[in-house]
Formats: structure tokens, C-alpha cells, sequence
């Protein structure tokens, strides 16, 4: 492994020997394993695949992922109202706007952006989110309703999952149907539920071992309960004359188990396709690293030691070390425990049989895909001994949707 390993760094060192460090690259060999790997219990199933734009947020790779799929990924998730006018403005059609807004320029935009060839849906939860919207009986604005599937055992008090829903009934979820029906300048599209406690947590994770087998036991208990709760949703809209044309599920880390359900007409992933390092952590998922960042060696300040320029590339979510980055080639190197990834400079432990140089790169993998495109203009597109293109991201193209 060992042996691999040393080899990739020796190609990637070559391909990027004449760039400007920090570079970022991604490799489409690797790539082309994770659209298959992920696709495959799709395809099995009968399933689609809508691709989270936020975990990639690069148009190149959008459009090569979704190109790669041949009809099995289907529509774009986004994280915004302007993302989702920006991916519009770029040729995509189909997108579901993951995250609600009140915000009068969002609504008014989103109103804007329904036509004869685009369909920009978002996602509700409350009757808040209604009264902000504003379309029009000729092109009134798509809505998907979200369910909370989070695990709420001893009677809720305990609360384990992401935050986001407040219905957590068939009932709840039917009434604000009914209340969506009355409004000529809205249309019910159909349902959303994300399994965080699933598809968002690595039950092998080495950065907080002993709390695996918690995270094993959580995610095996909550599975009868959320596939349970989105059958009864679905039955019971049904039964009311709701028709369910999307019913969006799941997440990288749970493709195989939302695939396999009835319920759900399609799921959701996009930081597989990439391999976060995050993404190592999941006992059943068999993907490739695909997406790393080069940092230059520019000192060494004692025996064991080399000390990179730059390198604070740390994820969102709860602190911790699972959200810092993770050197990787040459194998071996470690962060060390009182600096860890700086801003500025980034120490690393160097194992006796590596012998590291100013000049040098040191390949790093992000905890979380998309966020590292927030830190570079361009990824390097890769594939074998050849740089293919330069695909600019979000940021190399001056757009920014937080």
C-alpha cells in the first residue's frame, strides 16, 4: 500500500512541478470509480440521483459528473436561491433548492427563475416559508416539504440528528400540503427527508474511536424508524389525492440503504464523488480519494520535522480533529498536536524513511469536499501523467453563496 502510495506522490509531483503552490487537482480516474461505486445500487433499485452542489461547487465537475451518470443522476441539489440562478444561468434545468429563505430578493428571484425549460424548486417546512413566496398562477414556484427523521427516542427528548424540520407527523406534513394546494401561485412537487444520524456520520471513525460504537448502534436503530416515517408520509398524501412526483432522500453516506426504499423516488450525494476524508470513516462505503491540495515545504526546523506555507484549511461542523485536513502523500506524515493546519504555516511529523526538502510538496485531503473550493480560483483536472483542464471554481468565477 506503502508502495502506491510513494508512487502517486511521484506522479502528482510531476504534474504539478511547473504550478504555483497552493494548487488543488483533482484525479478522474478516481472520480470515474466513485460514480460508478455510487451509481451502482441506484441503477439497482431503479432510483435517480440529484447531485449536491454544494459538495462540489465547480461547474466543470457538475457537468462531468452529471455527464458521467448517462441518465442516472438526474437534477442538481443546491444550497441557494442565487446558486440555483447561477446553475440556471450555466444550462441546468432541473434543481431543488435544498435550504429555505424568507428573504424578499431570494423569493422575488426564485419567482423569476420557473420558465417553460427550468424547474427551480425549494424546500419548506412552515408556514413562514409560504407566506414569503410569491408566484403567479402562469408560473407558480415548485415546493418540496421537508420531514424531520431525525432520532427522538425517550419521547423526544433526546434529539439525535440535524436540526432542520419542525414536522415530525404524517399529520403536520399533510396540513401544510393542504395549505400549499390553496395557493394558485404555488404547486406541491413532493417531499424531502434527510437522514443525518446516517448519512452524514462515519461509524469507523479514528479521530473519536471510543464513540463508534454509539454511532454504529444510533444508525442501526434510526433505520426501521426513517424508513417507517417516510412510507407513512407518502401513504398518506397519496390517500388525501397528493400526487408525489420527487421524494428526495439520503445522502452519501446512506446511497445504499435510501436506494433499496420504496418510498423514495431518488436520493442524493456529492461528496463521494470527490472522497473527503470524511468519507474514509464509513464501514460499507469502497471509495478513492479523488481531490487533494499541494502545499510547499519551505523549512525544517529540526530532525523530524517539515514545515509547510499555508494549510488552514479547516471544515465546518463541530470541533474537532476529524475537521482539520490530513496530510497524505508521501504516506506517513502526521499533523502535530500544538499547531496543527495553520493559516500561515502548516508543521508536519516526518517519518525517518521520508526525506522531505524545501520545494517540496506535501498532498493534503480536506475533511469536506466543498468547502475547499472556497480556498482555490481553479482545480487541476487530472487523469493519469496528463493535466486535462483547469475548471475554475465558485470562487475562480468571482461567485460566492454563503
Amino acid at each position: 500500500m506503502h508502495q502506491d502510495l510513494a508512487q502517486q506522490y511521484e506522479r502528482y509531483r510531476r504534474l504539478i512541478s511547473r504550478e504555483r503552490l497552493p494548487a488543488a487537482l483533482v484525479d478522474l480516474d478516481a472520480v470515474d470509480h466513485n460514480i460508478a461505486t455510487l451509481l451502482a445500487d441506484v441503477r439497482r433499485h431503479g432510483k435517480t440521483l440529484r447531485l449536491a452542489s454544494k459538495s462540489i461547487r465547480c461547474p466543470w465537475l457538475l457537468k462531468y459528473i452529471t455527464e458521467k451518470g448517462q441518465g442516472a443522476i438526474r437534477g442538481i441539489l443546491s444550497y441557494s436561491v442565487t446558486e440555483a440562478a447561477f446553475l440556471a444561468e450555466l444550462g441546468f434545468t432541473d434543481i431543488l433548492v435544498a435550504y429555505p429563505t424568507v428573504q424578499p430578493t431570494d423569493c422575488q428571484l426564485l419567482a423569476q427563475l420557473n420558465s417553460q425549460n427550468c424547474r427551480v424548486a425549494i424546500v419548506v417546512d412552515s408556514e413562514a416559508h409560504l407566506r414569503a413566496l410569491r408566484g403567479t398562477p402562469e408560473r407558480p414556484i415548485p415546493v418540496v416539504i421537508e420531514i424531520d427523521l431525525s432520532y427522538r427516542p425517550l419521547g423526544g427528548r433526546v434529539h439525535l440528528g440535524a436540526r432542520r424540520s419542525p414536522l415530525r407527523t404524517p399529520e403536520a406534513v399533510l396540513e401544510l400540503a393542504h395549505k400549499i394546494a390553496q395557493r394558485p401561485d404555488l404547486k406541491f412537487l413532493g417531499l424531502m427527508g434527510y437522514e443525518a444520524q446516517i448519512a452524514g456520520v462515519g461509524e469507523s471513525n479514528p479521530f473519536s474511536p471510543l464513540l463508534n460504537p454509539a454511532r454504529k448502534l444510533i444508525k442501526k436503530l434510526s433505520r426501521p424508524s426513517v424508513a417507517r416515517m417516510r412510507q407513512r408520509v407518502l401513504e398518506l398524501l397519496r390517500r388525501e389525492g397528493f400526487s408525489v412526483e420527487v421524494f428526495n432522500g439520503g445522502g452519501t453516506g446512506s446511497v445504499a440503504f435510501a436506494s433499496a426504499e420504496p418510498s423514495l423516488t431518488e436520493v442524493t450525494a456529492g461528496s463521494g464523488f470527490l472522497c473527503s476524508h470524511l468519507f474514509d470513516y464509513y464501514a460499507h462505503l469502497k471509495l478513492r480519494p479523488a481531490i487533494f491540495f499541494a502545499l510547499q515545504i519551505v523549512r525544517i526546523s529540526d530532525p523530524g520535522f517539515a514545515t509547510c506555507h499555508g494549510g488552514g484549511y479547516i471544515a465546518s461542523g463541530q470541533a474537532g480533529t476529524d475537521r482539520l485536513p490530513v496530510p497524505y502523500l508521501p504516506p506517513g506524515l502526521k499533523l502535530t498536536a500544538f499547531e496543527g493546519a495553520g493559516e500561515v504555516q502548516t508543521p508536519l511529523r516526518v517519518p525517518k524513511h521520508i526525506t522531505l526538502r524545501p520545494g517540496d510538496p506535501v498532498f493534503f485531503r480536506h475533511a469536506k469536499a466543498g468547502e475547499l473550493a472556497e480556498h482555490f480560483n481553479e482545480y487541476l483536472i487530472v487523469r493519469g501523467e496528463k493535466i486535462e483542464a483547469r475548471a475554475p471554481t465558485y470562487r475562480g468565477m468571482g461567485k460566492c453563496f454563503l
